[in-house]
Parts: C-alpha cells; structure tokens; sequence
C-alpha cells in the first residue's frame, strides 16, 4: 500500500493510476501457485487487491470482465475499471481464462476495454475493431 500511495503522490493530479488485480489468465490453481497458497477464492483476492487500491488512492483497477461487478462498488462512481481479456463469442480465448464480451463488459460496467488480439490478428482489424466498438456501445 505504501508503495501504491507514493506512486499516487508522485503522479500528481495529471495522471490517473490504476492496479492490477489478478490477471486475466489466471485460473484459481495459477494464483494459488503464484501466491504460495493451496486454495485461493479469486474473488476475494480481486476484492482484497481493489480495497487496497482504492485505500491507496488510485483511480480504479484492472480486473477481468467477470469481476467489474463486484468491484463497481469499491472504485465508486468515478473510479475506473479497466478490462482485458474482452472477446467476442467468435474470438478464440487464446491464454486468457476469466474473458466475457464487450457487450457484457460494456454492460457490467468497464470504463474501459482493453483489446488485443481479437483486433491484431484478424484477417480485417478495422472491422473486427468496428464490431467490438459496436456491440459495446449496444450493451451500455
């Protein structure tokens, strides 16, 4: 947390600073490896990782699309909630394993989408850029 404020202080009011929560392509069992623990409740880490972001100062957190609606509450009205992790129901998962559409995420709550390779490696990213921008702005 210490290390969360002082980026907040040195940020300045210019920039608008967000956590990682857990990502996107981690099922219970990575965590838990990565964490050093048996067993983990991925979303109670999200809810442990966004209360210590919010107690910290930054402007929201990353979280996966399955996860906004139970931080929505603890970034606040304002607060920002970034996802990856946003495909549509045609896109290939790839590494990712807590994923849901843009409509859903739009829906949910996202303030932002973060969108990779649904757009970077199809045949016409212009279009498959359009059609996520457009099922995002349907769901809202």
């Amino acid at each position: 947390r210490e290390m969360m404020t002082d980026a907040v202080r040195a940020a300045g009011e210019d920039l608008a600073l967000v956590a990682v929560t857990v990502l996107t392509s981690h099922t219970p069992e990575d965590w838990g490896a990565v964490m050093g623990r048996e067993r983990v409740d991925l979303a109670e880490e999200v809810t442990r990782l966004t209360a210590a972001a919010v107690e910290s100062g930054l402007a929201g957190v990353v979280c996966s699309p399955r996860e906004i609606a139970q931080v929505k509450d603890l970034v606040g009205d304002g607060g920002l909630i970034v996802t990856p992790g946003v495909r549509r129901d045609a896109d290939a998962p790839g590494d990712q394993r807590r994923v849901a559409t843009p409509g859903h995420a739009a829906a949910s709550g996202a303030t932002h989408l973060v969108v990779g390779r649904p757009v970077l490696q199809a045949n016409d990213p212009n279009a498959a850029f359009r059609a996520i921008a457009e099922e995002a702005r349907c769901e809202r």
